[in-house]
């Protein structure tokens, strides 16, 4: 039986040549010589002995017809590339078909080869990475942290020089750390500054790439095409959103003030001080108060104006405000209280699912572009995009939370227009909610507090040194943490029998930046999920508890730096089933909010709702891999696991007499609040 996990070699140094050692020299890859590229294949067979001699493992290539790889001119192999290019979104949709379409692992391995050395890396890598991940015979293959294959997307440059000295001078056993300096794009004189730790944090950024390699906008339709896709991708972009906010309030910041207005200057710069390793050219800055520009881009093809956004913003708002979206023969969608956010979420993106790209454009992708290229829209200067061109870097720009910011307003224009919910929607007879509340694990702390402070983490770059050394290259970074902590809900079952129920629990800022109380309409906006999940009611009082490492929506330390390398998945069955999937899901570090020394205070919702109402008919392993962040990534070739509205309950206006959170949960008996408190301690602690 073929290995699939012999793909994982591919993926390894991108940018070197396949007939290059892989797994630190200990894996080759025997090429059939016409596989070779015109440099190489004069001297392809002193190539073959030269670095084969000491290999552990050989990767078998078999010989096969050499694709068309025509659909990929014009993309330079050192050059950017960005999904939010029309011209690289087609190429990589047809590199993901071409990938598909191999009737075999064997034959995949070999087209992957050929291709490897001929197009961009980041295409390649991309493409191959969707590829897997919907194919029957590799589904199971993991794919590699995309920090450790480009460092340059996520690392300050100013470390790689020290960690190929470490590689190339000092033994393996004796190579020491080289430690990633924080914060280091702009002073302290930038109040932005004080977001950084959250906006250039290696765990958020790599959740951004994984969610748009799960759900590609461009692609086979079986790829695109998944339950409610839409509708996460305005789920997802929307809690970012009260996330980032909530952080904003307890560093002293307003919120995020959204990008309405395109015409006025962009008062926010940003210097990303970073370099694309595959031709050492750093990524453009953007100026304060920049003013966003007709863009007309002949490398790529890229075209649009700043009229366009405008128009096609008002073109979907004309949509929300009458109730339908007009497909491509004008007849009307209707923009229903079940699939409108869904069909407009394929509208915004905008995705190849949306309906009429004609009539509603690419107001989501092409606003990316428009600021993007702000510094050279009509490439006079040979300048690539800046950060926003690419789903890897975006996330680092303030400028993406106010961009994100316009557009989760436009799903909520349509949340607005929704019918409140009724006592029906909201109830649940026969279960009360007692009480809700969190603890620290560690013994003898006070209830209802929340602990964080910052970790120093260490990951191997060495698979992302393209040339670089053997063995491993690790480098530390510091990031947000949180002390361990439960969730205990106590839930009296009336019913007297034994029922099933949904647990979901949210947070939400009591007060904004300056400490003034929220009223419930705007701290709607700022719920965030903290955990989803199904409990078993036994007649009479339960207790239920929910580690912080068991909630919905994060994934694990170990799983979003997990190592690389074709033998580098577990073999027990048990840490397989924790290792597998796709490594979507927000960081686990990043659950809580940062909090400050003096505490924020919080308010914690719990809800129990009935799991009839709440399930979906599908049949699920409990046991099965990938499962534990289905809140933001759904679940892998199921339908999204609740059949409520995500955001739900808040996701909808409430009736004018609901001014408070406590307005909306009095009448309820199935939910309940507590105050909590979040702590900062402002030191540095070693992950052990």
């Amino acid at each position: 039986m073929t290995d699939a996990n012999n793909i994982l070699a591919l993926l390894q140094r991108p940018l070197e040549p396949t007939f290059l050692p892989k797994d630190d020299g200990k894996t080759v890859i025997d090429l059939p010589d016409e596989f070779l590229t015109d440099r190489y294949r004069p001297i392809g067979a002193e190539l073959q002995s030269r670095f084969s001699n000491d290999a552990e493992q050989r990767i078998p290539v078999r010989s096969v017809p050499m694709p068309d790889l025509s659909f990929a001119n014009g993309i330079d192999r050192r050059g950017a590339f960005s999904l939010f290019a029309p011209k690289h979104r087609d190429a990589a949709g047809a590199l993901i078909n071409l990938f598909l379409q191999q009737p075999d692992f064997a034959t995949l391995m070999s087209v992957a080869t050929y291709c490897r050395d001929r197009l961009n890396p980041v295409l390649f890598q991309y493409s191959l990475a969707v590829a897997v991940q919907h194919r029957e015979d590799t589904k199971d293959v993991n794919i590699p942290s995309i920090v450790s294959l480009f460092p340059d997307q996520f690392v300050d440059p100013a470390v790689f020089p020290k960690l190929r000295e470490e590689g190339a001078a000092v033994q393996q056993e004796n190579r020491m750390v080289i430690d990633i300096p924080p914060n280091y794009t702009a002073s302290d004189r930038e109040d932005e500054q004080r977001m950084a730790y959250f906006r250039e944090d290696i765990g958020v950024n790599m959740h951004h790439w994984h969610w748009h390699l799960v759900y590609p906008g461009d692609g086979p339709d079986e790829v695109v095409r998944k339950d409610r896709r839409g509708e996460l991708f305005f789920y997802m972009h929307s809690q970012l959103i009260a996330r980032y906010n909530a952080d904003r309030f307890c560093a002293k910041l307003k919120k995020v003030r959204n990008l309405t207005n395109y015409r006025e200057p962009i008062v926010e710069g940003y210097y990303p001080k970073m370099i694309r390793s595959s031709n050492n050219r750093s990524y453009p800055a953007r100026a304060a108060n920049t003013t966003l520009q007709d863009v007309d881009r002949v490398d790529n093809g890229t075209t649009v104006s700043v009229n366009d956004l405008e128009r096609w913003r008002d073109r979907i708002h004309e949509a929300i405000d009458q109730g339908f979206v007009l497909d491509k023969s004008g007849n009307r969608i209707m923009l229903d209280e079940q699939r409108g956010i869904d069909i407009l979420g394929d509208v915004v993106e905008a995705s190849s699912l949306t309906p009429n790209a004609q009539l509603y454009g690419s107001l989501h992708n092409m606003g990316h572009n428009v600021i993007a290229y702000v510094h050279d829209p009509d490439y006079r200067y040979l300048e690539d995009y800046g950060v926003m061109g690419d789903v890897t870097t975006a996330m680092r720009d303030p400028i993406f939370y106010r961009w994100h910011g316009m557009i989760d307003g436009i799903f909520r224009r349509h949340k607005e227009l929704l019918t409140p919910y009724t006592a029906e929607q909201l109830g649940n007879p026969g279960v009360t909610v007692n009480s809700v509340g969190v603890q620290l694990s560690r013994p003898n702390t006070p209830a209802n507090v929340l602990l964080t402070y910052w970790q120093r983490s260490q990951v191997d770059l060495a698979a992302g040194l393209d040339f670089g050394p053997k063995g491993n290259v690790f480098a530390s970074f510091t990031h947000l943490q949180h002390a361990p902590f439960s969730f205990r809900v106590e839930v009296n079952n009336e019913s007297g029998a034994v029922r099933k129920g949904t647990l979901r629990i949210w947070l939400a800022p009591k007060s904004d930046e300056r400490g003034t109380a929220l009223t419930f309409r705007e701290q709607r906006r700022y719920f965030i999920e903290m955990d989803t999940s199904t409990v078993t009611l036994n007649p009479g009082m339960n207790t239920i508890v929910r580690r912080s490492d068991q909630s919905s929506v994060t994934i694990p330390y170990e799983r979003t730096f997990r190592a690389i390398g074709t033998k580098s998945a577990p073999t027990d069955k048990d840490a397989l089933a924790q290792f597998r999937f796709c490594g979507c899901g927000w960081p686990q570090h990043m659950l809580v909010p940062k909090g400050s020394p003096e505490g924020v205070q919080f308010d914690l919702f719990a809800m129990v709702t009935d799991f009839e109402q709440d399930s979906v008919a599908q049949e699920l392993d409990p046991n099965a891999p990938c499962s534990d962040a289905h809140s933001f990534c759904g679940l892998r070739d199921k339908k999204y696991p609740d059949r409520r509205a995500m955001g739900y309950p808040f996701d909808r206006r409430t009736a004018d007499t609901v001014a408070t959170l406590a307005d909306f949960v009095t009448p309820n008996s199935n939910m309940k609040t507590a105050t909590v408190q979040v702590k900062f301690n402002n030191t540095v602690i070693a992950r052990t």
